[in-house]
């Protein structure tokens, strides 16, 4: 756990439009968003990762998205842009690079693209903005207490969210179950490389999932990533103290709250 706690929920006034983009893997996805409802105006675009997946490379595809964006932004217009990263962020710097080159860690990310793209940037760990959005636009909206957002898909990112302030960089898909890393047994990729049903990958999600209550006793987990449009397939076949419900936002999250967080910022 690192850094400061960020206010989720600190908009402010008057701010009425945002640019989220969100860098995965294979695509980066990016967004006007209507800061007043989290929804994307026009669509969101999204253009294929560079394979090398260096710094200089992501930020030229970054500059030519953002290019495209206010092009077809009919007159909204962004002071600034957040962009959440597949890294532990630690005040602009990345920590550790997932799926991309290792020339991030290490590196003022946040300092680097403000120069490189010539306008006010915000950097944020991707977990950390899709549970922000989650919290201040989905189903965590107006939830107290502790609250936290799971996205399986290649690996598990995890936002914690306790009375709607984010405990940023909580990265549980690393946690050992078992003896072998949660995200290598319980995400979707792995349920998916296992060739598990439904009712085999509830049984290791639930093992995943009762650590984790045990750990930090949440009043609310919220499951996102792609997988969460199968939820009724395993979500019923769980037994935790704390209610489990799907993700709303599901793939724009990322996107809007990356938005939220150079909004706040």
């Amino acid at each position: 756990m690192t850094g400061p706690s960020s206010d989720a929920t600190d908009v402010p006034s008057g701010l009425d439009f945002g640019i989220g983009i969100d860098v995965g893997g294979t695509w980066i996805k990016g967004a006007i968003i209507n800061m007043g409802s989290g929804t994307p105006v026009g669509g969101v675009r999204r253009l294929r990762t560079p394979a090398c997946g260096t710094v200089d490379a992501v930020a030229n595809t970054l500059d030519q998205l953002i290019d495209e964006l206010e092009s077809e932004s009919l007159g909204h217009s962004a002071p600034a842009v957040g962009v959440a990263i597949p890294s532990i962020v630690q005040h602009g710097v990345a920590r550790s690079a997932a799926n991309m080159d290792a020339g991030w860690i290490g590196l003022d990310v946040q300092a680097y693209l403000r120069e490189r793209l010539g306008r006010p940037v915000c950097v944020v760990n991707d977990a950390d903005a899709a549970g922000m959005a989650e919290a201040h636009y989905g189903v965590g909206k107006d939830k107290h207490g502790v609250v936290l957002v799971l996205t399986l898909g290649t690996g598990i990112g995890s936002a914690l969210i306790v009375d709607g302030k984010l405990i940023p960089n909580f990265e549980l898909g690393h946690l050992e179950v078992g003896g072998h890393k949660a995200e290598s047994r319980a995400s979707a990729v792995a349920r998916e490389n296992a060739g598990l049903n439904w009712i085999e990958y509830a049984d290791r999600l639930q093992q995943y999932l009762s650590h984790v209550e045990f750990l930090f006793s949440p009043d609310l987990i919220i499951i996102g990533g792609g997988i969460s449009e199968c939820s009724n397939e395993y979500l019923p076949r769980l037994s935790l103290r704390a209610p489990v419900i799907p993700a709303s936002l599901e793939n724009s999250a990322g996107v809007v709250g990356a938005a939220l967080q150079a909004a706040a910022a």
